[in-house]
């Protein structure tokens, strides 16, 4: 029975030490999700006026942009996936992976060849342990990603929408991230980025058709588009990761608090069995002593006869 009580003594301790390590885990991924929803706050007005812009820009063009026309008969597209770095924090990956899968399965079944980027190493993993190609990957910043990292994700991917497919260019530019909703709820979104639809972004940026105004462009509507589709494409991809680096924050503190909860009640339930088998333990030995006493008057009556 001793060795029983041991047991339990030592696998309180274990899941004790468990219990600190999630506990602050989860402080920590409280206090960085609050820090990544200001930053999320704190992008979204340059990106609307950003989208207004590009939206005036491109309904005012006279002629078609490249990368505000359709392709005709589109043969290739590129999906950039953003995961995080670290695990975790639930469902958080696979929820995107899986979202990414359907696209990309969506457009192969509709005759396309799909180039895939990945952000973050648990989607690379995914990928890599499939022996599935990727045309690029970015890792190391996804917990605080900056506008920097954002532009040299943009850089490969414009690069390759500004190319012909004969050159291994793409004819469309889609993005699967996680949004979040709240605390509670972050949800794996996709998103067409390139070519723009023109109404689609006028109703991102709030800003009606009858209202739209008129300009004139100089040196001409083509080459401001030109310096305002990157521009467009980097704040795009830099809101994206904002959002999925403050959804895997929520997502791992309510895992971490999940994760803290159950060790709690772990701890009460082998106190339990613990006080139950001190409790056997001092039985036993009482009842030990008690035959051992019953005995040892036995023999001294019989001896007195």
């Amino acid at each position: 029975m001793g060795a029983q009580l041991r047991v339990y003594k030592r696998r309180i301790k274990s899941v004790t030490a468990t219990k600190k390590i999630t506990k602050a885990m989860e402080m920590i991924a409280a206090s960085r999700v609050v820090k990544a929803q200001r930053k999320v706050q704190a992008s979204t007005p340059y990106a609307t006026e950003l989208t207004r812009a590009v939206t005036a820009v491109a309904t005012g063009a006279n002629d078609k942009h490249p990368l505000t026309t359709e392709a005709e008969n589109p043969s290739r597209a590129a999906v950039l996936l953003l995961s995080s770095d670290r695990g975790l924090a639930g469902a958080f990956n696979s929820n995107a992976i899986k979202a990414a899968e359907k696209l990309i399965e969506e457009l192969g079944a509709k005759g396309r060849t799909v180039d895939v980027y990945v952000v973050g190493r648990r989607g690379v993993a995914h990928f890599n342990f499939r022996e599935r190609k990727l045309s690029d990957t970015w890792t190391g910043f996804t917990d605080e990603p900056t506008y920097a990292d954002a532009k040299k994700i943009a850089a490969p991917l414009i690069e390759a929408i500004e190319k012909d497919t004969a050159d291994g260019g793409v004819d469309e530019l889609h993005i699967v991230y996680t949004e979040f909703v709240s605390m509670m709820t972050q949800t794996a979104v996709e998103a067409r980025l390139l070519p723009l639809s023109l109404d689609e972004v006028a109703k991102e940026a709030g800003e009606p058709d009858t209202l739209r105004p008129l300009y004139d462009f100089e040196p001409s509507a083509e080459d401001v588009l030109d310096a305002l589709l990157p521009r467009y494409v980097e704040s795009r991809i830099y809101n994206a990761l904002l959002q999925s680096a403050a959804s895997k924050h929520a997502a791992t503190r309510r895992a971490m608090k999940s994760a803290t909860d159950n060790a709690g009640d772990l701890i009460n339930n082998l106190s339990r069995l613990a006080n139950a088998a001190r409790q056997a333990e001092i039985t036993q030995e009482i009842s030990e002593i008690v035959g051992g006493t019953a005995a040892l008057a036995d023999a001294t009556a019989g001896s007195d006869k």
